[in-house]
C-alpha cells in the first residue's frame, strides 16, 4: 500500500503546482461522465512541462499510476484512476500562440475549446471538431479521446487537426511528435515495420473509427504520422504538455435546415444521402429527447443540417437546396444566429436529457457512441432496436447521423447483480452487432473501461496483442492510465453505483422526480459538466459560484460528487456531519439555476437545504441562520412594535451597525436594508374599501416578507395595476375562516377588503428552507396552508410578486409536504404578476412606455417560473431590449453572510452590473427580486424597480395627463 503522506510530501517538494491529497480534491476526481468510479491517491495541477516530468519521476519510482484529466467529461471511464490525477485545467490552460497565416495555434492541454474558438474567431478561423461539451471540454481531452463533434462531416476528427504534439513519457523522455519517425520513442518504428501487412488490413475504413490505437497512421504511405497515431490513446502512452493544431476557415454565414421525419429510422436512412451536398453537419435526434418541441418542425425525429456560405443568402440557398432534395415530413430553415443557437442547444442538451427516459426513469452511458458506415446506419439502428427489445431495455439514439455515429443512453439496471449481468450480456452482443455492420465500438468518446474489454471482437486477438506491444514501447512500466485500452479492467467492474446505500436515505424533502430516494437524486449528475462553463451564455444561470472561483468543488457537478462520496462513505466518512460537503455547499447561492439549466435537472439548492438540515440537527447553527433564516419573525416583530424607524436610525450609526452585523453573521461590507415604516398590509388596511369597479376576476395578492416589510411600494404598485386591469384584489386570510360554499358550490366569494383579520400571516418558508431549517419550514408552511384553506376552496389564483417566494411555493412547498394535498393545490395556484394579468385580464392593454430596459431576470424566475409572460408584458408596454441572465450574487441570505462578499460581487459583475452600466439614461432598470434590487443599490447606486412599479408609474402619469 502506498504511503500517501510520503508521496504527497515528495510531490510538494518536486512541483510548483498545486498538490491536493485532501478528501475534497480526491472526491472531485473519483468519476468522469461514465458509469465508473475510482478513488485517486491525490491530485496535482502542474504549472508546466517540468512539473509534469517531476510528477512522472516521483510516481515511477514509487510505482504509482498517473492519469491525465481535462474537463472530466469522458464517458468511458478513462479520466479516472487510482494513482495521481493530473488536472491541467487550473494552470496549463492557455493559447500560447495563434498564427492566422499558417492557420495554426499552439495550445496547452487544459485549454477549454471555446476559449480557442474565441481566440480564432477575430481572424475568421475556428477549430474544426466541436463536441457538444465545447464549453468545458479541453484540447488535451479531445486529443486523448480523438473527439469529433457535430462538424466532423466537414472537418473530421481531432486527429485531422493535429500537427505536432509535445509529450512527456512515463520515463521522463520529452518527445516532439509529428510526421516522421524523428520524435518517436525507440522501438516504435521497428514494431510497425515488422507488422506492415497486419496494419494495412486490420482496420475498418469508416469516418468515425476511434477504437484501439491508430497504429495504421504509422504506415509509410500515410507518412508515419506519429502525432496522429497518438490521438485517441487516452493518456496511456504519454502525457501531453503542448499541441500545435490546425484551424479551418469559418464560413462567413451559416444557415440551419432542420428536417423533420416520421421517426429516427427514416432520418437515419436519409442522412448519408445528404452528404454529397457538402453540409457542415448532419445531426440526428428523436422526439423522446426534446423537453419542448417549440421551434422545431413537426415530426418524430429531426436532422440538423448546417450549411455555410460567403453570404447569408448563399448559406440559405444551400440549406433550401438540401430541403428540396430531402424527402421530409416538414422542414425549417433558420439564418438568424440567435435562432440557430436556440435550436443547437436542443441538440447539445441531448447528452443530458438522454439520461432520463420519458417516464423519468434512469438511463446510463456505456454504449454511447458506436459507429458504422453511414450508409449502414438505418439497417444498424433496426438491428440495434431489436437487440434492445430482446434484452427488455430502452434507449433513444441520437448523434452524428452523417458519420454513422450513434449516441444512446440505455436504462440499464446497474444497481443489482441481475441488472449488471444483463448489462454485460447486452454489451457483448452489441459489440458483435456493431462489428457485423463493419463498425467501430467507439466512434467518438474512446474505449476506456466501457469497451476495451471487447476490442478482440472488433480487431481480433492478434491485433489487440499488437496494441499491447505498442503500449510497452511507450510505457514499459505500465504507469500511465493502466487497465485502459489494453489489458483493461472488466466492463462491469468499478461501477460507481455499487458503493451507494441500498436502502433509501431518511430525508426531509419528497424528491418526487426520484421516487423519494435521495441517492437517486444525487445519481442525476452524470458528469456532463455543463455547470463548468466558465462564461455565462444568454439567460443561463448555472453555476455562478463556479464562474466566480473556477474551482470544481463550487460547480454543481463538484458538489454532486461530494454528496455521492458522502453517501458512499469511503472517502467522506462522517456522513451528514461532513465539513468537506458543508464547505463545498457554502458557496452554492441556491439560485436553482441547475434545476433548469442542467440537462438532467439536478437541484443543488434543494440538496443544500437537505444537507444543512441534517448537518446542524441538534447543534448550534451559524449566526446568519438565526438572523436571516428567522427574518420573517424579526420583521413582523418590528412591524407590530412599530420600531422600524428606531431600527433604521440605529442601523445608520456605524458602530451599532458593525456590532449588529457581527452578531448576526452578516458581511461587514454590507449595508443593512432599511425597514418600511408602513408595511404593505397596514397600507392595505388603511385604504380598505377602495377596490376597482367592475366584475373582474378576484386575485389573491400574496404579502411576502420582502414586499410586506422591505419593499411595500411593489405591493402598492401591483394593486394599482391589477385593479386598473379590472381585477379585484384580495389578500390572504390571517385567521382560519371556515365558511360554507356559496353560489355554484365550486367558488367561495372572496371579499377583496375583508380578508385581513387577526394576527397570523402567510409565509412561504423560503428563509427557513434556504438555511436548512426544514422542520421550522414545514411548521410555517402548514400554518400557511391552514390560513389559505378559504382561498383554496375558491378558483382564485395567488399572485406572488417576489420570484423567490413564488418559486418556494411552486416547488419547496409540495416537496416538503408531499403528503398534504393542499400543498400541491396552493403550488398550482401560484402565478407571477405578469402571468396573472395575461390569464385573468387578457383584454387589458398596458400603458406604452417606449423605453429601453436593463436589469436582470431573477434566477428563480428563470429556473422555476419561466419569464415568457413577463417578456410579452414588457413588449406590450413598449419596454424594449433583453434583461441580463446569470445571478445577481446576493441571492437572499447568501450575499449578506460573512465570507461571501467577494463571490457575491463577482457574480454581480458577470452580467448584471455591466448591463446596467451600458444602459442609457432613459432606460428602465428592472429587477423583480428584492435581492437583485438590493445588489443594484449597494454595488451600483441604482434603484431597480419591479415591473409592477414601472407600469403603475406609467398609469399615474397617464392619468395626470388626462389620458
Amino acid at each position: 500500500m502506498t504511503d500517501l503522506s510520503g508521496l504527497e510530501a515528495e510531490l510538494r517538494r518536486a512541483v510548483r503546482g498545486k498538490v491536493g491529497f485532501d478528501v475534497t480534491s480526491r472526491a472531485l476526481v473519483t468519476m468522469d461522465a461514465s458509469n465508473y468510479r475510482r478513488v485517486a491517491q491525490g491530485v496535482v495541477a502542474p504549472r508546466d512541462a517540468d512539473d509534469v516530468a517531476a510528477v512522472l519521476e516521483v510516481c515511477r519510482v514509487r510505482g504509482v499510476p498517473v492519469v491525465a484529466r481535462g474537463g472530466g467529461t469522458s464517458i468511458a471511464g478513462q479520466a479516472t484512476g487510482t494513482g495521481v490525477v493530473l488536472d491541467f485545467t487550473r494552470h496549463m490552460n492557455r493559447v500560447l500562440d495563434l498564427d492566422p497565416g499558417t492557420r495554426t495555434a499552439v495550445v496547452q492541454p487544459g485549454l477549454v475549446l471555446d476559449r480557442l474558438q474565441e481566440a480564432a474567431a477575430p481572424h475568421g478561423l475556428r477549430f474544426g471538431p466541436d463536441p457538444s461539451t465545447h464549453s468545458r471540454c479541453t484540447l488535451g481531452g479531445m486529443i486523448g479521446n480523438n473527439s469529433c463533434g457535430s462538424h466532423s462531416v466537414a472537418w473530421g476528427t481531432t486527429a485531422d487537426s493535429v500537427r505536432e504534439l509535445s509529450v512527456v513519457t512515463a520515463r521522463g523522455e520529452r518527445l516532439r511528435l509529428g510526421q516522421g519517425w524523428a520524435g518517436a520513442p525507440d522501438g516504435l518504428r521497428e514494431l510497425v515495420e515488422g507488422e506492415l501487412a497486419r496494419l494495412r488490413t486490420g482496420f475498418p475504413e469508416l469516418p468515425r473509427r476511434i477504437s484501439g490505437y491508430a497504429l495504421d497512421a504509422l504506415l509509410p504511405e500515410k507518412g508515419a504520422d506519429v502525432a496522429r497515431s497518438f490521438c485517441g490513446s487516452e493518456g496511456t502512452l504519454g502525457v501531453l504538455t503542448e499541441a500545435v493544431v490546425g484551424l479551418v476557415q469559418a464560413p462567413r454565414a451559416r444557415a440551419l435546415a432542420v428536417l423533420a421525419y416520421a421517426d429516427e429510422g427514416a432520418a437515419a436512412e436519409a442522412a448519408a444521402g445528404l452528404l454529397p451536398h457538402g453540409p457542415l453537419t448532419v445531426e440526428g435526434m428523436a422526439a423522446d429527447l426534446v423537453r419542448s418541441a417549440a421551434g422545431l418542425p413537426k415530426g418524430g425525429a429531426w436532422l440538423f443540417v448546417e450549411t455555410g456560405g460567403e453570404t447569408a443568402e448563399e448559406a440559405r440557398a444551400r440549406a433550401e437546396a438540401i430541403v428540396r432534395a430531402a424527402d421530409v415530413v416538414d422542414a425549417l430553415v433558420v439564418t438568424d444566429p440567435a435562432g440557430q443557437r436556440a435550436l443547437w442547444r436542443i441538440r447539445e442538451d441531448a447528452s443530458g436529457t438522454a439520461t432520463r427516459m420519458p417516464d423519468g426513469s434512469e438511463a446510463w452511458p456505456g454504449w454511447e457512441d458506436c459507429a458504422v458506415p453511414p450508409d449502414r446506419l438505418g439497417a444498424y439502428l433496426r438491428d440495434f432496436r431489436g437487440l434492445l427489445s430482446a434484452h427488455g431495455l430502452r434507449g433513444t439514439p441520437y448523434g452524428h447521423f452523417g458519420d454513422g455515429c450513434i449516441h444512446v443512453r440505455i436504462d440499464f439496471d446497474l444497481l443489482t447483480p441481475a441488472g449488471v449481468g444483463r448489462f454485460r450480456r447486452f454489451s457483448e452482443e452489441l459489440a458483435e452487432l456493431v462489428v457485423s455492420h463493419g463498425g467501430s465500438l467507439s466512434g467518438e468518446h474512446g474505449d476506456g473501461q466501457a469497451r476495451a474489454e471487447l476490442l478482440p471482437k472488433m480487431y481480433g486477438e492478434e491485433m489487440v496483442a499488437l496494441f499491447e506491444r505498442a503500449k510497452r514501447v511507450w510505457d514499459p512500466d505500465d504507469l500511465l492510465n493502466p487497465r485502459m485500452l489494453v489489458r483493461p479492467a472488466p466492463l462491469d467492474a468499478n461501477l460507481r453505483f455499487s458503493v451507494l446505500p441500498r436502502e433509501p436515505v431518511d430525508v426531509a424533502f419528497g424528491y418526487p422526480a426520484d421516487g423519494g430516494d435521495f441517492s437517486a437524486a444525487v445519481r442525476r449528475c452524470v458528469g456532463v459538466a455543463k455547470c463548468r462553463t466558465t462564461q455565462a451564455s444568454g439567460p443561463a444561470v448555472m453555476c455562478p459560484s463556479f464562474r466566480a472561483t473556477g474551482q470544481e468543488q463550487h460547480s454543481t457537478r463538484g458538489r454532486a460528487r461530494l454528496l455521492h462520496e458522502m453517501l458512499a462513505g469511503e472517502l467522506v466518512t462522517d456522513g451528514w456531519r461532513s465539513t468537506e460537503v458543508r464547505d463545498a455547499l457554502d458557496l452554492c447561492l441556491s439560485c436553482k439555476g441547475c434545476r433548469s439549466d442542467c440537462p438532467v435537472g439536478v437541484d443543488m439548492a434543494t440538496y443544500k437545504a437537505e444537507f444543512l438540515h441534517h448537518h446542524y440537527a441538534g447543534r448550534r447553527r451559524p449566526a446568519a441562520h438565526y438572523s436571516m433564516g428567522w427574518l420573517p419573525v424579526w420583521l413582523r416583530w418590528a412591524a407590530r412594535t412599530r420600531t422600524a424607524r428606531v431600527a433604521n436610525a440605529l442601523a445608520s450609526v456605524r458602530p451599532l451597525a458593525w456590532a449588529a452585523k457581527r452578531l448576526g453573521g452578516i458581511a461587514p461590507e454590507r449595508r443593512i436594508p432599511r425597514l418600511a415604516t408602513e408595511p404593505f398590509t397596514r397600507w392595505w388596511e388603511r385604504r380598505r374599501g377602495r377596490s376597482a369597479a367592475g366584475g373582474g376576476d378576484v386575485v389573491v395578492l400574496w404579502p411576502d416578507t420582502f414586499t410586506e416589510h422591505l419593499s411595500p411600494s411593489v405591493g402598492r404598485a401591483a394593486v394599482r395595476v391589477l385593479q386598473a386591469a379590472g381585477l379585484r384584489v384580495a389578500l390572504p386570510p390571517t385567521v382560519h375562516l371556515k365558511r360554507p360554499p356559496v353560489g355554484d358550490g365550486r367558488t367561495v366569494a372572496l371579499d377583496p377588503v375583508g380578508l385581513l383579520r387577526g394576527r397570523g400571516r402567510v409565509c412561504c418558508g423560503l428563509t427557513y428552507v434556504s438555511t436548512g431549517q426544514l422542520d421550522r419550514a414545514r411548521t410555517v408552511m402548514r400554518r400557511t396552508l391552514d390560513l389559505m384553506e378559504p382561498v383554496l376552496e375558491t378558483a382564485a389564483p395567488v399572485v406572488v410578486l417576489e420570484p423567490s417566494c413564488a418559486a418556494a411555493l411552486r416547488t419547496d412547498l409540495p416537496e416538503l409536504l408531499p403528503d398534504d394535498p393542499r400543498a400541491r393545490q396552493l403550488a398550482d395556484r401560484v402565478l407571477t404578476f405578469a402571468q396573472a394579468l395575461e390569464r385573468h385580464a387578457p383584454a387589458w392593454t398596458p400603458p406604452r412606455l417606449n423605453r429601453p430596459v436593463a436589469g436582470q431576470t431573477h434566477c428563480h424566475q428563470h429556473a422555476v417560473l419561466g419569464d415568457a409572460a413577463e417578456r410579452r408584458l414588457r413588449e406590450a408596454a413598449g419596454l424594449t431590449g433583453e434583461l441580463a441572465g446569470g445571478c445577481c450574487g446576493l441571492a437572499g441570505n447568501f450575499g449578506f453572510e460573512r465570507g461571501h462578499w467577494e463571490v457575491s460581487t463577482a457574480c454581480a459583475e458577470e452580467q448584471l452590473l455591466p448591463s446596467v452600466r451600458r444602459a442609457g439614461a432613459g432606460a428602465a432598470i428592472l429587477a423583480d427580486g428584492f435581492s437583485c434590487r438590493t445588489q443594484l443599490e449597494q454595488l451600483a447606486g441604482l434603484r431597480g424597480r419591479h415591473l409592477a412599479e414601472v407600469l403603475a408609474q406609467a398609469l399615474d402619469e397617464r392619468e395626470e395627463r388626462g389620458g
